[in-house]
């Protein structure tokens, strides 16, 4: 998948979680950054930016273990674009090990491999 089919498929979350702002689902917001950061896993950029996002929501709901685990992130996150040590389908979150590889929804892998065509 490009970087730019990427950034298509992680501004679609981004505007996913924007709406589950709007509409004050906390949990639909975090679904949606989640899919963001398995999105961008590859990309340095994208993926820190992910976890800038999650940082970010993590302050406005005050939840302060998400804050020190997006925190830690951002450290990591680089470390294990740059060396190759993705855990593929992780979601990011601090709820989950930075390090585990997690299954891809069926729904996202779909988008995924029909873009990498």
């Amino acid at each position: 998948m490009t970087r730019d089919q990427t950034i298509l498929l992680v501004a679609n979350e981004m505007a996913a979680f924007r709406n589950a702002r709007i509409e004050g689902s906390i949990e639909k917001a975090w679904r949606a950054l989640e899919r963001a950061h398995i999105i961008s896993q590859l990309h340095i950029g994208l993926h820190l930016n992910s976890h800038w996002e999650m940082l970010k929501f993590a302050v406005a709901v005050h939840d302060a273990r998400e804050i020190s685990g997006q925190l830690a992130r951002l450290v990591l996150a680089p470390l294990g674009t740059l060396t190759g040590r993705i855990p593929k389908g992780n979601t990011g979150r601090s709820n989950v090990s930075a390090f585990a590889p997690m299954p891809i929804p069926d729904d996202l892998r779909d988008v995924i491999d029909e873009v990498a065509r």
